[in-house]
């Protein structure tokens, strides 16, 4: 958890020691802190990098004890993303192990792996700063979908900050004073109505009031005051057929609220690719999919790197209480990369 970077430095040790115990040749790369790790073959033009990650949400710790039923294995990361860790592993010695027979090594293979730790906290200090300095052919991240769905098309975000001032009274005469949560309150109001909340679950923009309080930070706040400081922050989604900046600037236009821009990425598009098309033959039961989500794959996007999302199955559990993974299609999921990295 980001909330106790000690252990996440423990977490990418171990996996740094698993990958040299296995005589991999790996690199620990970090910035701001943020630790990662590189491992990558020669062969560049036929370089397939699989991304994943080791940072989880918080949980309670009980959470942290892993058990097994009926084919699933529970606890937190299960799904989001520590199984996808271990099968890169596991993928990655039992092709070394083969190499090595063959009198070859680690420089010969069609894969490399890129483990993060800050996917979690927005992945800007790892596959942000990584990808843009490597030039991969195509991208799998393993952090969604399914082994029957390989997602090519994932959401665009804003996290919006909305900051409002008004004028303090005694809360037994609110006439002399101007309420600040109000003021935030109708400004929400007025930026809602550019998104339809009524539609079911599609492929649309979406808008979610996720944090309000009020009171300036570090005072105290008291009920018998109108507040002269609120504000909020606002979770945006939007899709390919949405201007992101004219969404924003028609809520300044009409918002008397200041609108701060604190995060964006861009929708996830996967490019037409050849590593693609050969994946869908070696598995033709995977269909193309879309996800509401955002995940490091806008990063793709902005570096204009072909891609995927795909995984294991985990009946949409990730960062729940009842967080788990099917093993059954952890397996499927592994079989069907072995036979893809192994047509390269």
């Amino acid at each position: 958890m980001h909330d106790n970077p000690g252990e996440i430095c423990s977490c990418i040790d171990f996996v740094q020691q698993h990958l040299r115990g296995m005589n991999a040749e790996v690199r620990l790369i970090e910035y701001d802190g943020t630790p990662s790790l590189l491992t990558l073959p020669a062969r560049i033009p036929a370089r397939v990098l699989l991304m994943s990650h080791i940072d989880v949400v918080s949980a309670d710790p009980d959470q942290f004890e892993p058990h097994e039923q009926a084919g699933k294995l529970y606890g937190r990361g299960s799904l989001d993303d520590k199984y996808a860790v271990a099968l890169s592993l596991v993928l990655l010695e039992q092709h070394l192990r083969e190499m090595h027979q063959q009198g070859k090594g680690q420089h010969d293979l069609p894969f490399g792996l890129l483990i993060t730790s800050d996917e979690e906290a927005g992945g800007f200090n790892g596959a942000g700063r990584i990808l843009p300095t490597l030039d991969p052919r195509f991208v799998i991240l393993l952090d969604g979908g399914s082994p029957d769905e390989v997602v090519v098309k994932q959401k665009g975000f804003a996290k919006l900050r909305l900051v409002s001032r008004g004028r303090a009274a005694h809360g037994s005469q609110p006439w002399l004073g101007q309420n600040a949560i109000e003021k935030l309150i109708d400004d929400y109001v007025k930026f809602r109505a550019l998104f339809d909340a009524d539609q079911a679950e599609g492929w649309h923009r979406t808008v979610n009031l996720s944090i309000m309080h009020s009171g300036r930070p570090g005072t105290a706040e008291s009920f018998n005051q109108v507040p002269d400081y609120a504000e909020a922050i606002l979770d945006v989604r939007y899709t390919e057929r949405d201007d992101l900046d004219a969404l924003i600037s028609g809520l300044r236009e009409e918002a008397s609220s200041e609108v701060i821009v604190e995060a964006r990425g861009p929708v996830f598009i996967g490019d037409q690719s050849p590593y693609l098309d050969r994946l869908l033959e070696v598995a033709p039961h995977v269909r193309l999919g879309s996800t509401h989500s955002a995940s490091d794959a806008r990063f793709l996007t902005e570096n204009g790197i072909p891609g995927i999302v795909w995984g294991a199955d985990g009946d949409e559990s990730a960062h729940s209480p009842d967080e788990h993974v099917d093993l059954h299609s952890v397996q499927q999921l592994y079989d069907d990369l072995d036979r893809f990295l192994r047509t390269l």
